[in-house]
């Protein structure tokens, strides 16, 4: 069994992980959604995990970040995470249609697909089958899309910076190089560049073919970091050419893990490799206040020039690290119809 006891946001516990912290609580409440917390007891005290609400039609879905942090043993991950489901159900209000898990855990498939390959990936059908394992409700489905990233690449930088760059492939450090000699600088940014940063990130989402956030979004994020308790804080950076702004990255700092939340690149002067300078300089900072890692965010999981994002594998690899697996985002639906009318709206919006 798994027991839950409420607590305030405030009292969450120092964690690695920036989605399940008193600030990111209050970012996402400054955005409309309520934070909840709960320490969680199964056979003695488990951790602490972050919930947070949203209002969905006549319905509410829960949402968790990132978490639980801590995981069981991968045989069983679907029993606990179903004794969590029903626990939190009883909890939360009595409208809620569904659970919605963004897991950090190590993926069930990662040692297959280190040893095979990318494509030893299964499909939803067989991965949901695997995790219902040993359950009493079957009640596990596969979420359409991970809530935020299933497969990244993290760089180790609790090294020297020359131990760092001679772990990088030859050609970004190359780029790093050519963007210091072209004059290519970086700085940390400042609130008023954040409408630039927004203008830029536009740009990325088009060109890149994804949904970009609006403006308010980033805002809340640094409305709120100087007044949230705990050990957040956010690196802002803008690297210029001259009088031009050629990238900007918003890096999430908590406990001695880095992550790259939000990065934006011009459509102009692509040859200056600023984005190559600009990660660099993330890393030297994330370390200089007390990082270990530096998550540069989503990868495709493995080397596969057909992929749509290869790209981004390309250039993300290249400053060395390794792809972390994760088993994503899973749903435990407590209302069905209102679960089915959900996703569905969901699918015609992702077609649109």
């Amino acid at each position: 069994m798994v027991q839950l006891l409420p607590k305030e946001t405030e009292e969450l516990q120092p964690t690695d992980i920036l989605f399940q912290t008193p600030y990111w609580a209050q970012v996402k409440s400054s955005l409309g959604l309520t934070p909840q917390a709960y320490d969680v007891f199964s056979s003695g005290p488990w951790g602490d995990v972050l919930v947070l609400l949203k209002t969905v039609g006549d319905h509410k879905v829960a949402l968790v970040p990132q978490g639980p942090e801590v995981a069981p043993q991968a045989d069983d991950y679907g029993t606990f995470l179903e004794n969590l489901s029903l626990s939190l159900s009883e909890c939360l209000p009595p409208d809620l249609a569904f659970i919605r898990y963004d897991l950090p855990w190590k993926s069930l498939y990662a040692d297959e697909m280190q040893e095979q390959g990318w494509n030893a990936f299964p499909e939803p059908r067989l991965r949901e089958m695997r995790m219902n394992i040993g359950t009493q409700h079957w009640n596990f489905r596969k979420s359409f899309e991970d809530m935020t990233v299933a497969s990244s690449l993290v760089v180790d930088i609790n090294r020297s910076e020359d131990a760092i760059m001679a772990g990088m492939k030859p050609k970004t450090r190359y780029n790093i190089r050519l963007a210091q000699r072209k004059g290519v600088t970086v700085q940390q940014g400042s609130l008023e560049n954040l409408r630039d940063f927004h203008n830029l990130y536009c740009q990325t989402a088009q060109r890149n073919g994804f949904s970009s956030c609006d403006l308010e979004h980033f805002s809340a994020m640094f409305r709120c970091r100087l007044s949230a308790p705990g050990h957040s804080e956010l690196l802002f950076l803008i690297a210029r050419h001259g009088a031009d702004i050629l990238a900007g990255a918003i890096i999430g700092i908590s406990g001695t893990a880095a992550n790259f939340l939000y990065g934006a690149s011009a459509n102009i002067k692509r040859n200056l490799m600023a984005s190559s300078l600009m990660h660099w300089e993330g890393i030297r900072r994330s370390r200089g206040l007390g990082c270990t890692t530096y998550e540069m965010g989503a990868v495709p999981p493995g080397h596969d020039p057909a992929h749509p994002f290869h790209g981004l594998y390309r250039f993300k690899t290249g400053f060395g690290g390794t792809i972390e697996l994760r088993s994503g985002t899973w749903d435990y639906p407590v209302n069905e119809n209102a679960y089915r009318n959900i996703c569905n709206a969901e699918s015609l919006y992702r077609e649109h």
